[in-house]
């Protein structure tokens, strides 16, 4: 690590791991002698893989009082490591009654987000065979371990704040390199990969040196020929930007599924893996008629929370229900009110009508588990499957189509996506899901605008609350409290301008300020603020601490 820094900081605070000849080496251990000294970062193999391998660390330690899945649900830790088939990491623990699912991901990395703002240093300790011994006497998955080592193996362990594990490493520095973290899935395994063995659950996650990582990101043009593939050049290309380059056609996305699908085919795929979800906020382009463009409902470039889920057969309805659950979660805490129709195999279609039947029941399963009312439209379905579209009604009673749930058998195919089944002898194709909850950004923008009247509430606005000065003498007071209320986490404008305070205030209110703070002598001397709602001239006098609690709690009913 000292001669990282001595090259640049910028180069030591991403550097990961060292290799001293032919051994990788911790950053923080020191040099024994003259040798040969490699330093990798996360886009190399030896980078990636000790973050997943330190990340496994985070997300399941040793002992009762340690963190992520221990500190949480008291089991026996067994082994983490990265993964080489998939991306990422996860880590094998016995339990005696508790069965993991994803209602515990938030738990779990709730308690890996602690770890890493500690920003825990991992600790190399080299102890003996009888030190290791006594040290996980509780855990017998551990000393069968440490049983199996030979006798003139040096065993380590590694100390990460208050947790100890038995690792031969090595590891990051400490555990703020980790910037984004995310449990993908629980499953059922074997200790040891053996049937006759324990059952263990096996929790799968994935982490990154930056949280954009998080989502993936896919090019914004490709070549004609990705389109011939995926059917859009002879279903969709009236509504895509074409250009040539070097006599070669070339055409601006105007969705993001050709992409993830060639992501999905990068390399084999096991069923373990399923169900993939891939989210992606890239830009597209749709070469609309100049006569149904309106203002920001319909544009020729906008973005959109873009999903795609490749699952199973025997997937689909949870997931389609878990997309519905997850789009009436959303559209509540706007105060939407929608309604949910079933779009069929249109005229102009892809595929077998067999193949189409058997979407088109899976969806209508689904939305009868889901329990909200729906309806048929018939013959509105995408070329290459059925879909359910949510309808979204503004303000105004108007009906904007913004979510939308599509099921596709086509893509799939004609991509020629794959899977191992678990019989490993025989390849199965995966179903893909398209999915968005907000749909356009720039459309729900617009109807959000609409539907508050320009009145954000707290926890959306952009100007939750601005400090309004009466006079000089109260400036320096006004900034404290603008600090104060930054420092909690609000937005917070400030207004100490000459002005008249009645100026400032009616300003403020046209600016549609949700809060609008007052502060004079007597507001100084008290520690206080006079309060204005939006809505409401009244003016009441509160605390700070007060202020924020009924900030906090106004924001946390949206939640």
């Amino acid at each position: 690590m000292d001669i990282a820094k001595e090259i640049s900081s910028g180069f030591a605070a991403s550097c990961l791991i060292a290799q001293v000849d032919e051994t990788l080496w911790d950053m923080g251990r020191p040099l024994e002698g003259d040798c040969k000294l490699q330093m990798f970062k996360f886009d190399t193999n030896e980078g990636r893989d000790t973050f997943w391998h330190s990340s496994a660390h985070i997300l399941g330690e040793m002992n009762v009082n340690l963190q992520s899945l221990e500190r949480a649900y008291g089991c026996k830790l067994c082994i983490g490591p990265c993964t080489t088939r998939w991306e990422g990491f996860y880590y094998d623990a016995y339990y005696n009654d508790l069965t993991l699912n994803e209602e515990h991901f938030g738990v779990i990395e709730n308690q890996a987000k602690k770890a890493v703002a500690e920003k825990q240093p991992f600790e190399r300790i080299e102890v003996s065979r009888a030190k290791a011994l006594e040290m996980f006497a509780e855990n017998k998955f551990k000393v069968e371990i440490i049983n199996e080592l030979p006798e003139d193996k040096t065993i380590t362990v590694y100390r990460c704040g208050p947790l100890v594990d038995l690792c031969r490493g090595p590891h990051i520095p400490n555990t703020s390199f980790v910037k984004a973290f995310a449990c993908l899935k629980a499953s059922s395994s074997y200790w040891r990969g053996k049937a006759d063995h324990e059952s263990l659950q096996r929790v799968y996650g994935i982490s990154f040196p930056d949280s954009r990582r998080l989502m993936v990101l896919s090019p914004n043009i490709y070549n004609m020929q990705l389109w011939e593939t995926s059917g859009h050049a002879a279903n969709y290309k009236e509504n895509m930007f074409v250009f040539e380059i070097e006599k070669q056609e070339f055409g601006l996305k105007p969705m993001n599924c050709p992409g993830h699908c060639l992501m999905l085919a990068n390399r084999v795929r096991s069923y373990k893996e399923l169900p993939l979800r891939m989210a992606d906020f890239g830009v597209l382009h749709r070469n609309e008629l100049s006569g149904v463009l309106t203002g920001l409902t319909r544009v020729r470039r906008f973005q959109q929370d873009d999903a795609h889920i490749f699952c199973r057969e025997d997937q689909i309805k949870d997931e389609v229900k878990a997309v519905l659950e997850f789009i009436n979660y959303v559209y509540e805490i706007f105060g939407f009110k929608y309604e949910l129709e079933l779009s069929t195999r249109p005229e102009k279609y892809l595929g077998e009508i067999e193949t189409w039947s058997k979407a088109e029941q899976q969806l209508t399963e689904a939305l009868n588990e889901f329990g909200k009312p729906w309806k048929i439209n018939e013959g509105d379905g995408a070329f290459y499957g059925p879909k359910i579209d949510i309808g979204v009604f503004d303000a105004l009673k108007r009906k904007f189509q913004c979510a939308t749930l599509q099921l596709d058998f086509q893509l799939p195919i004609r991509f020629k996506l794959a899977y191992s089944a678990k019989d490993e002898a025989k390849i199965e194709r995966p179903v893909m899901i398209h999915r968005a909850i907000l749909g356009s950004v720039e459309r729900m923008f617009a109807i959000l605008l609409e539907h508050y009247n320009g009145k954000w509430p707290l926890w959306l606005s952009p100007r939750q609350t601005i400090v309004c000065s009466v006079s000089s003498g109260s400036v320096e007071y006004a900034k404290q409290v603008l600090a104060t209320l930054h420092e909690a986490g609000f937005h917070v404008d400030i207004d100490v301008s000459d002005r008249t305070i009645q100026k400032k205030v009616r300003e403020a209110q046209v600016a549609q300020f949700n809060y609008i703070l007052v502060v004079g002598a007597q507001e100084a001397e008290t520690g206080n603020v006079c309060v204005r709602v939006r809505d409401n001239a009244d003016l009441a006098t509160m605390s700070i601490d007060g202020l924020i609690t009924r900030f906090r709690e106004e924001i946390g009913a949206f939640r």
